[in-house]
């Protein structure tokens, strides 16, 4: 499976295109806007998008989906339906954080559950539901190539925040440790924002893991 990040916004999230090597066959992992950048992009690679996937509802991860799903005519996909006021509240959200734009309220085409599949070409991933950031949260896992798409539960040397509605500290440490570390130590994983990393790296060597050891 290949991948390419195409950071997206002012506030640099990661918006994420996984393509199948044989078919060409896309997704698009969390389209937060700037999508001329992103279509951009799949014309470069010249991929074939078949479904935009999101990790969950916060506006800077889903605010270019609606447009791009219908300019490309293809389904919105996940998180768990645990973030439907998230996206019920998605206008009030661009005027909580003084968007230039108002983000139109939409629902997604599909909910997704822990161990959901996604297939697109050869390739498949795992859907994990990890809540804590928001209760709806889920990442995606490609056994094969040994690769996470995570969202904002867990960055380089850090962890989402959890101080809004439906955050939980507990919850969000629960699904690190119980959702993902299980995956193993190689797994490398792409973040909502800011570098990759790996799991064993954040585990042994992030200040809110290596003091649990």
């Amino acid at each position: 499976m290949n991948y390419y990040i195409v950071p997206v916004t002012e506030l640099e999230q990661n918006s994420t295109l996984l393509w199948c090597d044989h078919t060409d066959e896309a997704v698009i992992v969390d389209p937060g806007g700037d999508i001329d950048l992103i279509q951009q992009q799949i014309r470069k690679l010249d991929i074939h998008p078949i479904e935009i996937l999101l990790t969950h509802g916060h506006f800077d991860h889903v605010g270019g989906a609606k447009d791009l799903a219908k300019l490309l005519s293809i389904p919105i996909t996940g998180p768990h339906i645990e973030d439907l006021f998230w996206f019920q509240g998605l206008e009030q959200q661009s005027r909580m954080f003084g968007l230039k734009y108002i983000i139109q309220n939409f629902i997604p085409d599909t909910w997704l559950k822990h161990g959901d599949k996604i297939h697109f070409g050869d390739e498949i991933l795992q859907v994990l539901h990890c809540p804590g950031h928001t209760p709806g949260h889920v990442a995606y896992f490609n056994k094969q190539d040994q690769l996470a798409i995570v969202g904002d539960v867990l960055f380089k040397n850090g962890i989402g925040r959890t101080d809004l509605p439906g955050g939980s500290y507990e919850t969000l440490m629960r699904s690190i440790t119980e959702q993902l570390w299980p995956l193993g130590d190689a797994v490398r994983f792409i973040p909502g924002h800011g570098p990759m990393s790996n799991f064993g790296e954040e585990r042994l060597h992030s200040p809110f893991f290596s003091k649990m050891l």
